[in-house]
């Protein structure tokens, strides 16, 4: 099985009402929770661990299934879904990180509902150290739909937040973007599913997931997700022209196809708030270069990427979303190059690239030291040239049209800029005014030495 390729979870008995969606009529044992809390209890389990081989190494993550039981015993809330959390939090040195925050191998369920006409339906689960996460489900006449999401994550868990300032739980709560879902329906989306908030960035994928089940069965209608929906290739009429007749085996070689190259990313322009004022500036195209088994690159569009981080006295970092499966972020810091001057550098580049065939983290690379775009504090940094971030031997970062300033933004204005060398044509001044020079030094020695043989050539002796 090669790294692109899922995991399936084995079926439980019992007859399986649509792909991937156990049925409720198992054998399995399971207990009830409804609205109401009758004797029944509700069942959670984790299904499997996922092992992914991305560039730089193994990403495991699990599969959580919520079968949920009304009074009766009859399934009416089922989900089963893969997840992971990318956290930005301060050390306690001040400075910004991000962390990866994975479901563990044992997960629990304390809360989850069945929901009613009047009472939302709720899933949630809790796993690790002091980590939780859920969702309310609400009804209409035709449709239900994910009305809020609930992250609480504890940074008192040493293994995920090792160095964090701040210590205890931290809740998090953002709408939930998805397009209400007929009754009657179950919702599903292969692909990954991303939603940032404040610090935080949650992926989805694999999802399945019915609220409100009817006669307890699991339907075999599904809505999918706009990333489930295929597109249409072009249609490319058959080529006959080059094709001999059949009682020959020779074929006339196909034409050699030129590759179109790559053209440059659009320039798109990003700023960060602290509260109602502007923190951080960027304005800035960027590029991808991936090399797998072939080197692949992947402009940034400005006009769907979505700007999140965070503003600090001596970090600052912004993370952009492209809403197409990738994940950028820059992590900038302050350092003292003299008693008195301070200027500050781009110190961090981590790229996430998604998948687009099942939604997981197949690649995280990260270069936590580099000494770039440095500038005096208080300016910004510019260089409209193409410069290139070496991420790790299969990723790089190519910038365009960059201008960036992460400290001390003013009236929501770029401050004075710094240029990058590359940008600095009158380097090339002195050095064109020099090879001239050294041009014309050339002719004027060579025209000496010729003269002076003529003139020697003029005195023979008798």
């Amino acid at each position: 099985m090669t790294a692109s390729e899922v995991f399936v979870a084995p079926a439980r008995p019992g007859r399986s009402p649509c792909p991937g969606v156990p049925a409720a009529g198992s054998s399995s044992s399971t207990a009830a929770m409804g609205p109401r809390r009758s004797a029944a209890s509700s069942r959670g389990r984790l299904l499997l661990p996922l092992l992914l081989l991305g560039v730089s190494g193994f990403f495991q993550s699990y599969a959580v299934e919520v079968d949920i039981k009304d009074a009766s015993n009859a399934t009416c809330l089922y989900a089963n879904w893969m997840m992971r959390f990318l956290i930005t939090y301060e050390s306690n040195n001040g400075d910004y990180k991000t962390t990866t925050l994975n479901l563990s191998s044992s997960v629990t369920h304390n809360g989850s509902v069945c929901g009613n006409d009047t009472q939302a339906a709720v899933v949630a689960v809790q796993f690790g150290e002091g980590h939780s996460w859920s969702i309310n489900i609400t009804k209409t006449n035709e449709t239900y739909q994910g009305d809020f999401i609930t992250l609480t994550y504890n940074t008192n868990d040493t293994a995920v937040f090792p160095d964090a300032k701040r210590k205890g739980p931290v809740t998090v709560l953002m709408k939930d973007p998805a397009h209400p879902v007929q009754l009657n329906t179950v919702f599903v989306c292969h692909n990954s599913l991303v939603i940032e908030e404040k610090n935080t960035t949650q992926i989805f994928w694999n999802v399945t997931l019915q609220a409100f089940v009817q006669n307890g069965t699991v339907s075999k209608k599904e809505t999918r997700c706009p990333a489930d929906t295929p597109t249409s290739a072009p249609t490319v009429p058959p080529t006959i022209a080059n094709v001999t007749t059949a009682s020959t085996t020779t074929l006339s070689p196909a034409p050699t196809t030129v590759p179109k190259p790559v053209e440059n990313p659009d320039t798109g322009n990003y700023s960060l708030k602290s509260g109602n004022k502007t923190c951080f500036l960027a304005t800035v195209g960027l590029q991808l270069n991936v090399s797998q088994d072939k080197p692949l690159l992947i402009n940034i569009n400005p006009k769907t990427t979505v700007a999140d981080g965070a503003c600090g006295n001596t970090t600052a970092t912004l993370k952009l979303n492209d809403g197409n499966s990738t994940l950028i972020g820059f992590t900038f810091a302050i350092k003292n190059t003299s008693a008195s001057v301070q200027k500050f550098y781009l110190r961090e580049v981590n790229v996430t690239l998604l998948n687009h065939l099942n939604g997981s983290v197949i690649s995280s690379a990260d270069n936590n030291n580099l000494s770039k775009w440095d500038a005096f504090l208080g300016s910004s940094y510019m260089c409209r040239k193409e410069q290139t971030l070496q991420i790790n031997e299969n990723v790089q970062v190519h910038t365009f049209n960059l201008w960036i300033q992460p400290f001390l933004v003013e009236a929501n204005k770029f401050a004075t800029a710094q240029e990058c060398s590359l940008d600095d044509d009158s380097i090339l001044i002195p050095i064109v005014v020099g090879a001239a020079l050294a041009v014309l030094i050339a002719i004027i020695v060579v025209a000496y030495i010729i003269g002076r043989r003529k003139s020697y050539a003029g005195y023979q002796t008798l």
